[in-house]
């Protein structure tokens, strides 16, 4: 019996959707066979710190901050493009929002907390994954993070939004210290 291999775009295309199921429901060791030592997260820069390095520790820790926000977390796969080493998934992201969401600075540091909502969403995003020795390498995206904000009910904002998520922030960065 000759079984033959699947033709390298087949293969990039697999990997790109692997890695975009894993962030809801991966292992850690699932983030090893995925994603490249070298790997390079460039939509790091509003995550928390842990999440800015490389390799499948910086993805794995993506996917454990996204989970520690939302539940029901999926990405559904519309479309993904392939061209050589690169590919452009097209995903539906949905999730409910029911513990706070964290969005870091620059340096790192806490900039927003949106409290729990307890509103499920679902906004399109792109993903770009460049796959190199057939795991991951490269990430950035398209996000509509306006479309999940106002799904979730954070704008615009209310009086008890405000005094809701600045008492989030408060937690989060008391947290954090210790």
């Amino acid at each position: 019996m000759n079984v033959e291999e699947p033709a390298p775009s087949e293969q990039v295309r697999s990997l790109a959707v692997r890695a975009m199921e894993i962030m809801s429901n991966g292992s850690r060791a699932d983030f090893d066979s995925v994603v490249h030592t070298g790997a390079v997260n460039r939509e790091s820069m509003s995550e928390p710190p842990r999440t800015r390095g490389r390799g499948p520790d910086a993805f794995y820790a993506s996917a454990v901050w996204l989970r520690a926000a939302f539940t029901e977390l999926r990405f559904d796969v519309e479309h993904v493009v392939v061209e050589g080493d690169l590919a452009v998934v097209y995903t539906i992201m949905k999730g409910r929002h029911v513990r706070p969401f964290v969005v870091y600075d620059e340096q790192g540091s806490i900039d927003q907390v949106f409290a729990p909502t307890g509103r499920s969403f679902a906004v399109k995003q792109s993903h770009w994954l460049r796959v190199e020795d057939g795991r991951v390498i490269e990430h950035w995206a398209t996000r509509d993070d306006l479309g999940q904000a106002v799904q979730l009910g954070w704008v615009p904002p209310t009086p008890l939004s405000m005094v809701r998520n600045a008492c989030a922030k408060r937690a989060a960065r008391r947290n954090a210290s210790h």
